[in-house]
């Protein structure tokens, strides 16, 4: 089960609004979604939660590109909302790798046969190549705002609520839970 939620920087403290992604498909999608939560060009913050296996923090200030933490890469690799925060940028890989027929193994097994007995017993397997366990991005996204880099690589169950508090938006947040 997912939650999201947009947390809106105001001059009035923080604006809490619950969001869909099912028509959100790409980082610039999300991004463009939170910039509508401020019209003022404010700090938006979208956090995603599926609960207790990973959790993201997508940050937007006006026109900047979108600041992202992910707390389990791997985990995240394996969700539809996980893997829109994976970026190839997020994740160091050259996002042209995958167009270059010369890297492509034709071995005989495109068409989804295996010669690889491996993979069978990897849990990793199909969580996408060059994703690492465990967090990855910008730990520090949330300083500024009172949650130290320490802190968000600490949470680990109910990490939204967790931001939220240190936020001062705890409140806020639970009216769109």
């Amino acid at each position: 089960m997912y939650f999201a939620a947009l947390l809106a920087r105001t001059e009035d403290g923080w604006e809490a609004s619950d969001t869909e992604l099912d028509d959100v498909e790409t980082l610039s999608d999300l991004a463009d979604l939170a910039r509508e939560a401020s019209p003022d060009e404010d700090t938006v913050l979208v956090l995603i939660e599926q609960e207790d296996a990973w959790f993201g923090v997508v940050r937007v200030d006006g026109e900047e590109d979108p600041r992202i933490y992910v707390s389990d890469a791997a985990a995240a690799a394996r969700s539809s909302y996980g893997e829109i925060l994976l970026t190839d940028e997020l994740l160091g890989r050259d996002p042209d790798d995958g167009d270059d027929l010369d890297a492509l193994d034709l071995d005989g097994t495109e068409d989804g046969d295996s010669d690889d007995d491996e993979a069978d017993d990897d849990p990793v397997a199909g969580t996408g190549e060059g994703v690492p366990h465990g967090p990855v991005g910008d730990a520090q996204v949330l300083d500024d705002l009172g949650v130290s880099e320490k802190e968000l690589r600490s949470l680990a169950t109910d990490a939204v609520t967790e931001i939220a508090e240190a936020l001062g938006a705890s409140e806020t947040l639970e009216t769109v839970r």
